[in-house]
């Protein structure tokens, strides 16, 4: 296919749906010449092949800037930009609805590198209570050394209002559906808050908002269009979806990407070319499809969960007894507007940890298709206890004030068939 080819198709593109952008991404790209390749090779290059020292010194000016922009794309190093990641920047930036797209060597990489590329020393971060443990380490453990101090709220709750108008904050940051506890932030009603906030504020002091969407997915919530700043997502989980790669990314406007990607480069969280393909070529293409058969299996499951005697509660999106099922209509949409509520579960047994602890072990040693294993969003359908596991970090006296029942236990689906998801996990009920 000649050049020309290329950008002729590139103008229909707006027209094409998600689904066929995910599978075919930008139909021309400066990252690679798809001229004979369907499928785009996997490159591994630590270090590039410079023809001049001036291209070199070009290279490293152009690197992280707006230079580049419509110019030659110089290879210098794997560790400042390469192909296989330059291609998934673009695929993720196409399906996020972003300017640009950092990717990293994994989901926390993604995390600490975004909050370390907007902070300075006596600069503060209001989170939502509820966050995925290592975040919490982060935060509570490592930041605080720099002189970055983190409250926690409920932004449910509007709890954060308040605490904004503290002029060293700097950072509002929270999950768009929380770990474990699938809490909903209200996105336009937070960001309302902001904005009036920062019509007070120099460009320097404004709130910056970022939060990660790692469960919902850009196919069910697509942030920036709520005016979002920066969304982080660990591509380990339903973006890449087979477990069997590491990754994280920041989607965000133009005006990050330079001090992101200095960032990466300067704490060497990049992204194995490797992983960047997989995730490319196998990922996200397969996004929809996925994610709709978990979710469709999730359904079921959450159903079969709520109607159970030996059950205290079910927390699931798409259940009307979700606390905040209206706004999980409102705000979680695929592109084609249909609701999309996820492919998470959490649920609380009757009775005490042992009863939990009896329940989970019984399907780690019996069940077919369910696995006791960490992480989420895979075609297996995983099973596990937050509060004393991922979510471990977070001492035991706080687990309660963080929104965390210690019996809790999540399910993430997978595309398995229902009725098996239900008879395992009907024997384990059956065991109590």
């Amino acid at each position: 296919m000649t050049a020309k080819k290329h950008v002729a198709k590139s103008g229909k593109q707006q027209n094409r749906s998600a689904r066929s952008q995910m599978v075919h991404g930008q139909p021309i790209t400066a990252a690679w010449n798809f001229s004979r390749h369907l499928i785009p090779p996997i490159t591994s290059n630590t270090t590039y092949r410079l023809d001049s020292l001036d291209r070199g010194a070009r290279g490293f000016m152009q690197f992280g800037s707006d230079e580049s922009k419509n110019k030659e794309q110089i290879l210098i190093y794997d560790r400042l930009d390469e192909p296989n990641t330059l291609l998934l920047e673009e695929q993720l930036s196409l399906l996020e609805g972003s300017e640009a797209a950092v990717t990293f060597g994994s989901g926390m990489g993604a995390i600490s590198a975004t909050l370390l590329s907007v902070l300075k020393s006596g600069q503060k971060i209001v989170a939502h209570r509820n966050l995925y443990g290592c975040t919490y380490s982060l935060l509570t453990d490592w930041l605080p050394r720099f002189g970055i101090e983190s409250n926690f709220v409920d932004v449910t709750c509007k709890e954060h209002r308040q605490l904004l108008n503290d002029k060293t904050v700097r950072v509002l940051y929270f999950e768009c559906v929380s770990n474990p506890s699938l809490d909903l932030a209200d996105l336009p009603a937070i960001m309302k808050d902001v904005r009036q906030i920062n019509k007070g504020r120099s460009e320097s002091d404004r709130i910056i908002v970022i939060v990660d969407n790692t469960f919902a997915t850009p196919w069910a919530l697509r942030p920036l269009e709520w005016g979002i700043d920066i969304v982080v997502h660990s591509l380990t989980k339903n973006i890449g979806g087979f477990g069997v790669e590491m990754g994280g990314a920041a989607m965000c406007a133009k005006k990050f990407e330079r001090s992101l990607k200095l960032a990466r480069k300067d704490f060497g969280a990049i992204l194995n070319p490797k992983s960047a393909w997989h995730v490319t070529v196998h990922g996200i293409p397969t996004l929809a499809v996925r994610f709709e058969r978990q979710q469709r299996n999730a359904m079921a499951v959450a159903r079969f969960l709520e109607k159970h005697p030996k059950v205290e509660r079910v927390l699931y999106p798409g259940l009307k007894s979700h606390p905040q099922y209206a706004l999980a209509r409102k705000m979680l949409r695929t592109p084609e507007g249909e609701f999309a509520p996820g492919t998470m579960i959490s649920f609380v047994l009757k009775g005490d940890m042992g009863r939990c602890r009896k329940f989970v072990d019984h399907v780690a040693k019996n069940s077919y298709s369910i696995t006791l294993a960490v992480s989420l969003g895979l075609t297996k359908t995983l099973i596990e206890v937050p509060g004393y596991m991922t979510h471990s970090a977070i001492p035991k006296d706080k687990l309660a004030g963080s929104g965390i029942d210690p019996r809790m236990i999540r399910l993430s689906l997978g595309i398995e068939d229902e009725r098996d998801l239900i008879a395992d996990l009907d024997a384990a009920f059956r065991s109590l």
